[in-house]
C-alpha cells in the first residue's frame, strides 16, 4: 500500500491552470496565423486563375496553327470573370458582323455551342472550332484586357480602332491583368504568340 501511495504521488500529470495557459498560447497563435492562412489561399486562387487564362491563350494559338483558322480569346465573355476561344467567323480582313466585339451572342454556348475537336469540320457550319467557356475563381476580374486574336502563322493581333484585318501587338506585346482582393497578376502576349506569366 505504500509502495502504491509512492507511485500516485510520483505520477504528476497537468494541472488545470496549465492546460488552459497551453490552450491560450495556442489561441493566440492560430489568431495570429488565420490573415495570413486567408491571405495565401487567396494568392494560391488568383495564381490558379492566372494559370487557367494562359492555358486558354496556348489552346487558342495552337488551334488557330491546327485548323489554319484565325480564333480569338474574348474575355469576360459573356460574364466578368470568364474566357472564351472563338473561331473567327469571315476572315481577318473581312470578319463576320457576328464577330464584333460588342456582339454578346459569340459569347453564348446556346448560339455557339462547344463542339469537341473534330465533331465537325465542314466549312458550310462554321464555327466549328469555338472552346468552352473558362471560369476564373469567384472574385477574379480583369482589370486590364484587349480581345486577342490568333492567326495560323502563330501572329498575335488586337484591335486598334484602324479596322480590318486588325494589326500585329508587335514585341511590345498586350498585358492581361487578373486582380483578386487586392492583390494582381499579369500576363504578357507578344506579337509573335510568346506567352509570359508571373510569378
Amino acid at each position: 500500500m505504500k509502495n502504491l501511495h509512492w507511485r500516485l504521488k510520483s505520477a504528476r500529470g497537468f494541472s488545470i491552470t496549465d492546460l488552459v495557459v497551453t490552450l491560450a498560447i495556442m489561441g493566440t497563435c492560430a489568431a495570429i496565423a488565420l490573415p495570413q492562412v486567408g491571405n495565401a489561399v487567396d494568392g494560391m486562387r488568383l495564381g490558379m486563375s492566372e494559370r487557367e487564362i494562359e492555358r486558354e491563350l496556348q489552346f487558342a494559338r495552337l488551334k488557330a496553327v491546327s485548323v489554319n483558322r484565325p480564333m480569338r480569346v474574348r474575355f469576360d465573355c459573356p460574364s466578368a470573370g470568364k474566357v472564351r476561344v472563338v473561331e473567327l467567323l469571315g476572315t481577318p480582313a473581312s470578319p463576320d458582323p457576328n464577330d464584333a466585339d460588342m456582339y454578346t451572342n459569340r459569347c453564348s454556348e446556346t448560339a455557339y455551342p462547344y463542339r469537341p475537336t473534330g465533331a465537325d469540320n465542314s466549312r458550310l457550319t462554321r464555327p466549328n472550332n469555338d472552346g468552352a467557356i473558362r471560369y476564373t475563381y469567384p472574385g477574379t476580374t480583369f482589370t486590364a484586357k484587349k480581345t486577342l486574336e490568333f492567326w495560323p502563322d502563330g501572329s498575335v493581333h488586337a484591335d486598334s480602332g484602324a479596322g480590318n484585318p486588325w494589326p500585329n501587338i508587335g514585341l511590345a506585346g498586350v498585358t492581361i491583368t487578373l486582380s483578386r482582393k487586392g492583390k494582381t497578376k499579369n500576363i504578357m502576349v507578344n506579337g509573335l504568340g510568346k506567352i509570359l506569366m508571373d510569378r
